[in-house]
């Protein structure tokens, strides 16, 4: 019998708990895998916004071209940078829409020739301008490891899309 209560005084004065060291291993173990999934999750919020600024700017112009063939009139689509907006207007200079784009987005504007200074979708389902091709690049301005988007409109206002560019 003095066994057993040896044995039960033992186990009621000492709780069963973490060591420092378990503790400390184990905060290890955690700050290891957070490291290294860490810049991952990064690259991947960068690449979503870059998805997303490029389905914006599709949706504008989509949205442009669709307008001049309704209204019968030129549809101006301008990209303000300092803003990050994007503007559609009508030949009386009327405010069709206006899209946002995320800060952290970086677009640059493209027009060959140099002489073309607007995209402008008329109402023959064409770009203004012999021969033009506009190409939008956008990236993320946080991130250098994110997946560079184009989007591209040729003459005859087909818009595509391509996992290319350079910012």
């Amino acid at each position: 019998m003095t066994t057993a209560l040896s044995n039960s005084s033992y186990n009621n004065n000492h709780s069963a708990g973490f060591t420092l060291i378990e503790l400390m291993v184990t905060i290890a173990v955690l700050a290891i895998i957070v490291s290294i999934a860490a810049p991952n999750v990064s690259t991947q919020l960068a690449n979503q916004r870059v998805k997303a600024t490029t389905a914006t700017l599709v949706s504008a112009l989509k949205e442009a071209k669709a307008e001049s063939v309704i209204r019968r009139q030129n549809v101006t689509v301008a990209y303000d940078s300092t803003a990050n907006t994007i503007t559609l207007t009508g030949n009386n200079s009327a405010v069709i829409s206006t899209y946002s784009i995320n800060n952290s987005s970086s677009v640059s504007q493209s027009i060959t020739p140099t002489s073309v200074t607007a995209v402008v979708f008329e109402p023959n389902k064409m770009i203004n301008g012999a021969n033009t091709k506009v190409t939008y690049s956008i990236c993320d301005s946080g991130s250098t490891k994110e997946t560079k988007r184009q989007v591209v409109i040729n003459k005859i206002a087909n818009i595509s899309l391509k996992n290319a560019g350079s910012c």
